[in-house]
């Protein structure tokens, strides 16, 4: 196996900014649960992490390790700090842009691995799982699959909360200046839903998605509604919840259930 952390200059947000790799380039398939993974070239996986996390978040904390064992998965995990991986409307600060194109790209002409959509997925907990969902269906023809964890796709919540009270987890005024005017946000693009239904009214293949959440963590009415409003427009979706609260323990549990499922 080889394991990395890469820094280059990233265009779309003008900066220098990280990235952290686990390629199965030299597995002995003994220590694989399951080697029909190992009958086919290794897939591709995109990793987000959450709030206040880091591009070594699922290294440390994670068992990305792991999974690009189990799994015969390049795994990517990337940072950009709290911007919950949306572009800002201007150079230097296109955040979606970076996670769904240029990242890609760069993955591509450094390690001459291919990143084709019939390979590669993106997966996040928490403002990763948001993200996750919000570049899956931003650029759906980079991704054929998505895995968001306790995702923090609380749409409404964050609008009461820039509106009406001091702030959630985040004060309002960095709630502002990610998600822009409350007014707005539920009928602008960063909310999936209106992804969703604009990709509906012109056709567009959707990712297939593994949604999950644990039943004591205070995102999970956000989850079960985004995974029944998915069903209901006949996406591909899966949707599991199971005990456990916002933390690695879940986390590492469900993304291997979530790898398990799409890739079965």
């Amino acid at each position: 196996m080889a394991a990395g952390r890469m820094e280059f200059h990233a265009r779309t947000i003008n900066q220098h900014t990280n990235f952290c790799f686990v390629l199965p380039n030299d597995i002995e398939t003994d220590e694989v649960f399951d080697k029909r993974h190992y009958e086919r070239e290794p897939l591709n996986l995109i990793l987000l992490h959450g709030l206040t996390g880091t591009d070594t978040d699922w290294l440390y904390g994670g068992n990305a390790q792991e999974m690009a064992i189990q799994y015969n998965l390049n795994i990517f995990m990337p940072t950009t700090g709290n911007t919950f991986y949306l572009n800002k409307g201007y150079e230097g600060g296109q955040y979606a842009d970076y996670i769904g194109e240029e990242l890609p790209a760069y993955i591509s002409s450094t390690f001459g691995i291919e990143l084709s959509r019939e390979n590669t997925m993106i997966g996040g907990l928490s403002m990763g799982g948001y993200g996750a969902i919000h570049t899956a269906l931003a650029f759906p023809d980079h991704f054929n699959a998505c895995i968001a964890l306790s995702s923090a796709i609380h749409m409404r919540t964050i609008v009461d909360e820039m509106k009406y009270s001091d702030g959630g987890v985040i004060s309002v005024e960095q709630s502002r200046e990610i998600f822009g005017d409350p007014d707005k946000l539920l009928d602008s693009d960063k909310n999936p839903e209106v992804q969703v239904h604009k990709l509906l009214e012109v056709g567009t293949k959707m990712p297939r998605f593994y949604l999950a959440c644990g039943t004591e963590d205070d995102l999970i009415d956000a989850n079960r509604s985004f995974g029944a409003f998915l069903k209901e427009q006949n996406a591909d979706c899966i949707f599991e919840e199971g005990p456990g609260g916002h933390n690695w323990t879940f986390w590492n549990q469900y993304l291997n259930r979530g790898l398990k499922a799409l890739l079965a």
